[in-house]
């Protein structure tokens, strides 16, 4: 399975697997003991697909740095998010020598070698890019092309009465008619 079907939800601890959808969200099973929860629309949810890093020169997804880590590691998990600040800014120097220290805390290193172990523990180490070739063939598909809907015809408004219709008084009390008669 790849980062696609990966959550992060605010305020639970640990990842989610994307289970199925519900009525009024999607059920999700966490990664740290295996039970399934209901997320509803007013959890904050982020894909891991969807996570970037930031570097001197760009943004760096998730999944390019998960796989500068599991490169280093040959795979395996690596030190423990629970590490001292200076231990876990030291080995994503390592892993990621441009990142933007002002921009990457401690608290989001911590975070993501938590989620690299956690990953690697239920064994979600594949860190490919999503299925591109699926995608591809999916563009070059021969499909017609769709015809714009033709707009719907008018339906033929009555024809305009041409009998006068009745003048109001205007201020001076004279109609329309009546003025143009005195001339």
């Amino acid at each position: 399975m790849s980062l696609e079907k990966v959550l992060s939800i605010s305020g639970k601890p640990g990842l989610y697997k994307l289970k199925t959808q519900t009525r009024t969200g999607f059920l999700a099973e966490s990664l740290l003991d295996g039970k399934t929860i209901n997320v509803s629309g007013r959890h904050n949810v982020s894909l891991l697909s969807e996570i970037a890093v930031y570097t001197l020169t760009e943004e760096v997804p998730l999944r390019e740095v998960f796989k500068k880590i599991s490169e280093k590691e040959d795979g395996k998990e690596t030190i423990s998010h629970k590490a001292s600040k200076e231990e876990l800014e030291e080995f994503f120097f390592g892993v990621m020598p441009d990142y933007d220290e002002d921009r990457v805390y401690a608290s989001d290193i911590k975070k993501i070698v938590q989620w690299y172990n956690m990953l690697v523990k239920n064994g979600l180490n594949d860190f490919s890019e999503a299925k591109e070739e699926t995608k591809k063939s999916e563009e070059g598909t021969s499909e017609k092309p769709k015809e714009p809907k033709k707009p719907a015809a008018k339906k033929a408004a009555a024809p305009k009465s041409t009998a006068p219709k009745a003048s109001s008084a205007k201020k001076g009390g004279a109609t329309k008619s009546a003025a143009s008669r005195k001339t």
